[in-house]
């Protein structure tokens, strides 16, 4: 059944939401749906922090120490899928808002657990909570945010994941060796409070509502976001625009298969190997990097770790400098630019031989800025790509590459390196993946300054 989703009376609902002015109702729903965020990345760390203490208590070989990390991995990669079609088929708020528990209770039972055994499986059930949470809750933030600038607003809020995981090594610095391992999972099940809250202080996407043939429950949704954004500014709205939003929406399900049909299955191929390249390379680096560190170079822990961190900081510096440029430059031009720098730093680095545990950081570091620009860029890129009924679909089938990518990245360095190989061909392999992606980058498809509805109608 297809129905001409219409609201004529009080302007359509894309129109009304383009209108609306920067206000706290805004700064609201990103604290909300952003402290989700945070956590979900905080939680994603957990199991490297504890790990070295694990591997001593337990007296793991490296096979089950590799399979206490991947386990989360699996879990995420599933994860993403389930939640993409709970998210179009219940809800974006009560999607994230159930990934969010499950992730926050099954960090309670990882505390608790008493082999290595149990750890895995509480990890892998953590998993499907944080791989659904993150490409949905990107999704509602996409939503609800105007085509000029949705850009900005969406990387602003995406700054908040890179966040969480510096945090989640800042406390472990302190927690573990105070508090123990078990401390920190007890900590990952704060958020079972936002699990509760959120429903309650978010409105679902009218964009959802609508598209689900919920035409009265979308505009109670929109009427009273519009009402909170009035108050918040204190002033009378300003009248939609007088351009046709209207769009034909299918009010049937959506089913996984469209994203692979028609105009879409480019869509999907390009965003899909994009994903997987970003992550392919960033975890490739990240996760071997306090080893080369320590192991290859001869560092101090400590050294180490400040080397580690200035990573984690410039890739905030490059989403933060993504989020300025991209409405003004566009999502290909940017992505492209973001890919070209990590081929280039890469390359450079392997030209130059990886000589020493200094020129890694100063060369990892610059990597990550790209790769960080890259990989905030994707969360609000995916969304665009597809119409509401597969939205969140769409944007978590990015999720189950991009969990391949973390899969797989560390696994070929890791075979590289116990085979003898150099660092030359580490860096150069991971520059020759990146190369590949900036390839692709080329024929994405541009979504800057266009509504959702343009985008897919």
């Amino acid at each position: 059944m297809t129905t001409v989703a219409d609201t004529a009376a009080a302007g359509s609902i894309a129109a009304r939401l383009e209108r609306l002015p920067q206000s706290r109702w805004h700064v609201k729903v990103r604290f909300m749906i952003g402290a989700v965020t945070f956590f979900e990345a905080f939680d994603q760390l957990l199991a490297a922090s504890a790990l070295p203490v694990l591997t001593e208590e337990w007296n793991l070989s490296t096979g089950q120490a590799t399979f206490a990390v991947t386990a989360a991995s699996i879990g995420m990669l599933i994860g993403a899928l389930l939640a993409g079609s709970l998210g179009d088929r219940i809800g974006r708020v009560r999607t994230v808002a159930l990934g969010v528990g499950v992730t926050a209770i099954a960090s309670l039972a990882v505390a608790f657990s008493w082999n290595i055994e149990t750890f895995a499986l509480f990890r892998f059930v953590q998993g499907l909570g944080i791989g659904g949470v993150v490409p949905v809750a990107a999704t509602y933030i996409n939503e609800i945010a105007r085509s000029d600038k949705r850009g900005r607003f969406v990387l602003i809020y995406e700054m908040i994941f890179p966040a969480g995981l510096a945090a989640a090594s800042l406390v472990a610095v302190w927690v573990v060796p105070n508090f123990g391992w078990r401390a920190m999972f007890v900590i990952g099940a704060v958020p079972v409070i936002l699990a509760a809250l959120l429903p309650r202080t978010v409105t679902e996407s009218p964009r959802w509502l609508l598209a689900r043939g919920r035409t009265e429950e979308a505009e109670r949704a929109l009427a009273d976001i519009e009402a909170q954004v009035s108050r918040a500014t204190g002033d009378v709205l300003p009248a939609p625009a007088a351009t046709d939003h209207r769009v034909e929406e299918d009010v049937t399900r959506g089913r996984l298969r469209e994203l692979f049909v028609g105009r879409y299955l480019r869509r999907t191929v390009i965003v899909s190997a994009l994903w997987f390249v970003a992550y392919y390379v960033n975890h490739g680096i990240s996760t071997w990097l306090p080893s080369l560190y320590t192991k290859n170079f001869g560092l101090d822990l400590t050294t180490a770790l400040v080397y580690t961190l200035l990573s984690n900081v410039t890739g905030l510096i490059g989403t933060f400098v993504v989020a300025m440029f991209i409405d003004r430059i566009g999502r290909r031009p940017a992505l492209v630019a973001a890919l070209g720098g990590t081929v280039l730093t890469l390359g450079v680095l392997a030209l130059a031989g990886a000589t020493s545990g200094l020129q890694v950081a100063i060369f990892a570091s610059a990597t990550t800025f790209f790769l960080y620009a890259i990989n905030a860029g994707l969360y609000l890129y995916s969304p665009e790509l597809y119409p509401t009924r597969n939205r969140a679909k769409g944007a978590a089938f990015g999720g189950l590459w991009n969990r391949l990518g973390v899969i797989l990245g560390p696994v070929v360095v890791g075979g590289i390196l116990g085979a003898g190989g150099s660092l030359k061909l580490v860096f150069a392999q991971l520059a020759g993946v990146a190369l590949i992606g900036a390839i692709v980058a080329l024929f994405a498809v541009e979504t800057k300054g266009k509504t959702l509805e343009q985008l897919n109608s």
